[in-house]
């Protein structure tokens, strides 16, 4: 480490720890005709991966409207990658569409038709994050695993009874 330059590992190590690298779940192409496959092929990864219930719904509802996004406005195909670090699901979605019109995040007049797409997005996940290049855009959300488990975890033990049995009438919303 000469120079003040820090190691090949530093970009890794956050708060103490190494995070680990990225596992790619999923690489794909899309054109429209595939839009309806890949939400249900990338349903199943995120759901493989740990986000299930209302939480991998609203995931696959905010990626799925940046496929359709990039359909509709970014020229008709586009390039979709999940991934996960550590206990954070990463999807980019890609474009190579002209890039001349603005990218409205916020919430249309209720008399507009269309245009929520990126605020739907963006309200379903933790975080979405768009990157204008040259040849396209590209939109990035995120949700992190352990936020799910640990409510999971809370209401279980919430529905267990003084002797740590489970109370099957207080989970029965869950099997809906």
């Amino acid at each position: 480490m000469n120079d003040g330059q820090l190691g090949e590992d530093a970009d890794a190590h956050v708060s103490g720890r190494i995070a680990a690298r990225p596992v790619v779940l999923l690489s794909q192409h899309f054109t429209a005709e595939a839009v309806t496959p890949l939400r249900h092929l990338l349903a199943a990864r995120v759901t493989a991966a740990g986000l299930s219930g209302d939480d991998g719904d609203d995931f696959v509802l905010a990626v799925h409207e940046l496929v359709t996004n990039a359909v509709r406005h970014g020229g008709g195909s586009g390039h979709l990658d999940l991934r996960q670090v550590d206990d954070v699901l990463v999807c980019e979605v890609t474009d190579h569409g002209a890039g001349n019109d603005a990218l409205p995040v916020d919430l249309p007049p209720v008399h507009v038709p269309g245009g929520r797409g990126l605020w739907l997005a963006h309200q379903l996940t933790s975080a979405l994050m768009l990157t204008r290049r040259p040849d396209g855009v590209t939109a990035t959300v995120s949700v992190c695993l352990t936020r799910q488990t640990a409510a999971a975890a809370a209401q279980q033990s919430a529905a267990a009874g003084a002797d740590g049995r489970v109370d099957a009438s207080a989970m029965e919303g869950e099997q809906e």
